[in-house]
């Protein structure tokens, strides 16, 4: 099936009716913080899923899970995923496998959010944003930018800026191109790497 921006996939507090394995796209999973705040606590691409709740038994979606890249995916049914899980233990491996990793990146993020700068943080979204799309250009907003790391569009702007500035993105017209990996990967905090590195050592 095809996923298209900004198709939304599960709201927190609603049954999770069906899990969803992106190929070529990739899911935000948002949580609510009261208000008008939000933050982006897991984004999933080819590497992962959305719907994890339903391999431990809880069918209800802690997320608001929304389509942040356009492309296709796998999808079956919530019922159908735990017949699967029960009858192939292979599966069954594979899956709390990606479930330890999310734990250890959340773990991860909820330090990142709190101590690195937005500079650095808005540099390992890119990074994360480019690996599931698959490509170092994609189409996104300062205000979606601020909506998915909970800051100030403000904060944003400025830390967008920098990083133009320093000739590692260009940013027009509501379009961001990765222009230097290698200086973007510097500029990011440390958080992107060991992503990249629990990853690895548990799934690859």
């Amino acid at each position: 099936m095809q996923l298209a921006v900004p198709d939304v996939l599960g709201e927190p507090g609603e049954a999770v009716r069906h899990v969803y394995f992106p190929t070529a796209s990739f899911i935000s999973q948002v949580t609510p913080m009261g208000g008008k705040d939000h933050l982006e606590v897991a984004l999933a691409g080819n590497e992962g899923l959305y719907g994890l709740g339903v391999a431990m038994g809880v069918g209800i979606s802690p997320v608001h899970a929304l389509v942040q890249g356009s492309g296709p995916a796998l999808r079956m049914g919530a019922g159908a995923f735990g017949r699967e899980l029960a009858a192939v233990p292979s599966l069954r491996r594979s899956v709390h496998r990606y479930t330890y990793v999310v734990m250890s990146q959340l773990i991860r993020s909820s330090g990142c959010n709190r101590f690195h700068l937005v500079e650095q943080r808005l540099a390992r979204w890119l990074l994360m944003t480019s690996d599931r799309a698959h490509s170092a250009s994609f189409r996104i907003t300062h205000e979606f930018l601020a909506y998915m790391l909970g800051v100030r569009r403000v904060g944003i702007t400025e830390a967008a800026g920098a990083l133009q500035e320093r000739e590692l993105i260009v940013y027009a017209r509501g379009a961001i191109t990765i222009r230097d990996r290698k200086g973007l990967e510097r500029a990011a905090c440390s958080c992107y790497r060991s992503d990249l590195a629990i990853y690895e050592r548990i799934c690859g």
